[in-house]
């Protein structure tokens, strides 16, 4: 197999496994292009999937589809490929966030190849985990998967982790009183069950988890207010074991690579028999980003907020087919 020669069954399976990467109200903001001649698939930004309300600068959305590029670059590694990345290639079309040209190698990564039985496994859980701890063993290894994606993963002190929560209930406030930001939520979220079939992308009513009593771990409540009887409440983890996941730097390409990190971090934990939610809220206004911040560290921007622990799996969100996210030429 050459650059020039990779079949499009081949190609449309690493879209389909790059299409299963978490995002912002699971819009999957992403689109993909293979060029036969040259062997190189490029991943566009779907701006008819971005969410200018809550996400203005488009951070959430190169952090997804940064998540979708690491699923890729796994599943080519598991074919025994090599994908070489230039990410932002073409300063002209800021549109086109990578291009991965693939090819045979004899010497695939096979730290990454590893990974690929979380790809489909790794669903986001926002139920209630167990207080036990995470074995040292373990946390640094999803330390590991950050710092080879060029990012940081830090667990704060109890006492920021309750500022995180506090954060996280500031920002669910600021939503609350912003009448285009609850439309954009509702757009991307549901109460009511819907048949999978006629569901491709959203967050899905099962998906919600239990509403809080009390309120101990920074997990999102995608209700925005609408009426939801069927949903529960339960009693949350007191000692969440929160991190944040960080860079040194601030624009597009880091936005970029901290997606990549992030996703390699949640792959490492599903295979290490984790579970995890995420939530950007307190990073999606300045002033609660900022606080976000741990002061005791060297980290300069937090670009996500991690829960991680041991508890229920998350049920699996809708996936947009490959035909509508493939085009091949």
């Amino acid at each position: 197999m050459t650059a020039q020669t990779i079949d499009t069954n081949t190609v449309t399976t690493l879209v389909a496994d790059a299409g299963a990467a978490p995002s912002l109200h699971n819009a999957q903001p992403w689109a993909f292009r293979y060029v036969r001649s040259s062997g190189v698939l490029r991943l566009y930004a779907d701006l008819a999937r971005d969410l200018p309300r809550t996400d203005p600068e488009k951070r959430g959305l190169h952090l997804g589809c940064g998540a979708a590029l690491l699923n890729l670059r796994v599943a080519a590694a598991s074919a025994g490929l090599e994908p070489v990345v230039r990410l932002l290639p073409d300063p002209h079309d800021t549109d086109l966030l990578a291009e991965v040209r693939l090819s045979d190698t004899a010497h695939p990564d096979t730290a990454l190849a590893r990974l690929r039985p979380a790809i489909h496994r790794r669903h986001s859980s926002r139920f209630p985990y167990r207080d036990v701890g995470i074995p040292a063993a373990l946390r640094e290894r999803i330390f590991g998967a950050a710092r080879a994606e060029g990012a940081q993963l830090l667990f704060p002190s109890a006492w920021h982790v309750q500022e995180i929560v506090e954060l996280a209930g500031d920002a669910e406030g600021r939503e609350a009183d912003d009448p285009e930001l609850r439309r954009e939520t509702v757009r991307w979220t549901r109460t009511e069950p819907v048949d999978s079939a006629e569901a491709a992308d959203g967050v899905p009513a099962e998906a919600f988890g239990p509403g809080q009593r009390g309120t101990t771990a920074p997990v999102r409540d995608f209700t925005a207010g609408r009426p939801m009887p069927q949903r529960g409440w339960a009693t949350f983890e007191k000692n969440p074991h929160v991190a944040l996941l960080g860079t040194d730097h601030d624009g597009p390409a880091d936005w970029l690579r901290a997606g990549q990190a992030l996703q390699r971090v949640l792959l490492q934990a599903t295979m290490d028999g984790l579970v995890a939610s995420m939530t950007s809220q307190p990073l999606e206004w300045p002033e609660t980003r900022w606080a976000a911040r741990d002061p005791l560290s060297a980290m300069a921007h937090v670009q996500m907020v991690l829960r991680l622990g041991y508890g229920p799996d998350g049920p699996a969100s809708p996936r947009r087919p490959v035909a509508e996210l493939l085009d091949i030429i």
